[in-house]
């Protein structure tokens, strides 16, 4: 019993460090997005740069990300050791995972015109394009150009996506989690900084091709400082706490070693997979002007509030669910599992139901200024309330597919990836025609859906049955008390608006929180009424922070 309680405040302290560190690097990643949506809009720059970032990007996020494969691998190892055993482990991976990293890197500047064309088709439109105007082809032409040679700059993100990931994983594995948690931060800070010196820099007459031009270098050059940046802090506290340092090891026949590589390459694989999809909404994004950036702005309001509760849910529970793989202790990870899931039904439906509901005012406060106009406003809106459609599957999938990495079975996740591909290019393709760039969203999340399903029906057999039926009551009473919580907001709104208007940043705040705060009432007085022990436990973290 004693244990069991100290579990809990462990866990509990944890979530919450990782929360107001996740929480302080979204705040400043949405800062940095605003930035540049006041100095860009959905223009050439930042069209260029969603492109140009799919490969290194994908690459940080998939590789360096907290939670990705790299994380998930050296947890699960690493938190089964005693602390000396770690440094010729890191050391070992590191060079491992730094030289094929350096090869991937000189082959993206080799090759980042085709990598480019690849990426992007609906670029190389030609004279002999049909349907085209000079004005279009030029604008085309420069965001091509733009993207290249951002490419070229941020081609070393490669190496750096390796190592962060590897120090996101050792690091948690050591019980420090306010560093990881926070150094995402650097980044937005070095783009910010970059967009600040830009902005003062250009003063006078200038071109906006050459505005554009430049200011798409200045996006790439931040970018790869802000990698470099979250990775050095990261260094320095691995080599303080006797972690591993740079030195080149070849221990490769190392028994943790293996292990680490038996989770990490089919979990990279499959994570892949996941990117591979975006890739494929990108490719016939293309064909749409500005879809990208519009992908790009609505993506990161989804992931802000996604993130945060990402890690505060995920980062605790991967050491529990790796120290709970023995047959004998399954009735407990069971729990664990339920905690996850229903967790993530407490905070991403309701979160879902109010992005479907408000996402026109949402997109206006967060974005509407400078170069970024109500008709761009517009144009991301339908894209966020698609996002809001499948907010629960995005996060219920990443907790499945880490009880399979708990189990060392990075293959079942692998191999409902792969087959995703393929239902996720039907469709794009099927929905793209009846709902234009939005269709692409929707297409991500019918492909979250089905994998979560199919995972939950593979992990029910692989752990001799789970309670879906029991599951699936509770995450579907909550799905109700969503809509009528997305009810109450959007009626809230429709009243607020017919008598103050929708012209005013503080109009468009205030009717926002008002409407919010409606929608989270409703659900908060339905839930409650459920009694679930999830909802105790979300509601004492919330009262921890709030002491705090």
């Amino acid at each position: 019993m004693t244990d069991a309680k100290k579990t809990t405040r462990s866990l509990a302290g944890i979530a919450g460090i990782v929360a107001a560190g996740t929480l302080l690097s979204k705040v400043f990643g949405l800062v940095r997005q605003q930035a540049i949506a006041a100095a860009f809009g959905v223009g050439p720059a930042f069209d260029a740069y969603n492109y140009a970032y799919i490969i290194p990007g994908f690459l940080l996020i998939l590789l360096g990300g907290i939670n990705g494969p790299f994380h998930s691998a050296i947890v699960s190892v690493l938190s089964k050791r005693d602390k000396e055993e770690a440094a010729p482990i890191v050391e070992t991976v590191t060079t491992v995972v730094g030289g094929v990293l350096l090869l991937v890197t000189i082959a993206c500047i080799l090759f980042a015109e085709p990598m480019v064309s690849l990426v992007a088709p609906g670029l190389n439109a030609t004279n002999a394009t049909t349907g085209i105007t000079p004005e279009q082809l030029a604008t085309l032409q420069l965001t091509k150009d733009i993207a290249i040679e951002q490419f070229k700059i941020m081609a070393p993100m490669a190496v750096l996506a390796g190592l962060i990931g590897i120090g996101f994983g050792t690091l948690n594995a050591a019980d420090q989690y306010w560093l990881p948690a926070i150094s995402p931060l650097f980044s937005s800070a070095a783009i910010l900084g970059g967009i600040g010196i830009l902005l003062l820099e250009l003063g006078g007459e200038i071109t906006a091709t050459k505005y554009a031009a430049i200011g798409g270098i200045v996006l790439a050059w931040g970018t790869l400082v802000g990698a470099g940046l979250q990775w050095l802090v990261q260094l320095v506290a691995q080599w303080q706490s006797g972690l591993g340092t740079l030195r080149l090891r070849f221990e490769f026949q190392h028994p943790a070693v293996k292990e680490v590589m038996q989770v990490m390459v089919p979990a990279t694989l499959s994570s892949g997979m996941l990117h591979i999809n975006v890739y494929t909404d990108l490719f016939f994004a293309s064909y749409i002007p500005q879809a990208a950036a519009a992908l790009g702005y609505a993506g990161l309001l989804v992931q802000t509030p996604l993130g945060i509760v990402s890690n505060m849910l995920l980062v605790p529970l991967m050491p529990v669910f790796s120290r709970l793989t023995d047959p004998q202790d399954w009735p407990q990870l069971k729990d664990r599992i339920r905690q996850g899931m229903v967790l993530t039904g407490l905070t991403m439906l309701p979160m879902g139901t109010l992005m479907i509901a408000l996402a026109v005012p949402i997109v206006r406060v967060v974005y509407e200024r400078g170069a970024f106009n109500l008709q761009a406003s517009q144009f991301v809106a339908p894209m966020l309330m698609a996002y809001g459609v499948g907010m629960f599957f995005y996060l219920a999938r990443d907790v499945v597919v880490r009880v399979f990495y708990a189990l060392g079975d990075g293959e079942t996740p692998f191999r409902v990836s792969v087959a995703n591909i393929v239902l996720n290019a039907v469709l794009d393709y099927l929905l793209i025609k009846p709902f234009g760039a939005p269709g692409l969203v929707l297409a991500t999340v019918g492909v979250n859906i089905t994998s979560t399903v199919v995972l939950l029906w593979l992990l029910d057999r692989k752990l001799n049955g789970l309670p879906l039926v029991q599951w699936t009551g509770s995450i579907a009473t909550l799905t109700i008390a969503s809509i009528f919580a997305g009810g109450a907001s959007w009626g809230t709104l429709l009243g607020l608006e017919a008598v103050l208007g929708t012209d005013g940043l503080l109009v468009q705040l205030l009717e926002l929180s008002v409407a919010s705060l409606a929608g989270l009432a409703i659900f908060a007085v339905a839930t409650i009424q459920l009694k679930l022990p999830e909802m105790d436990i979300l509601v004492e973290r919330v009262r921890q922070k709030l002491r705090k």
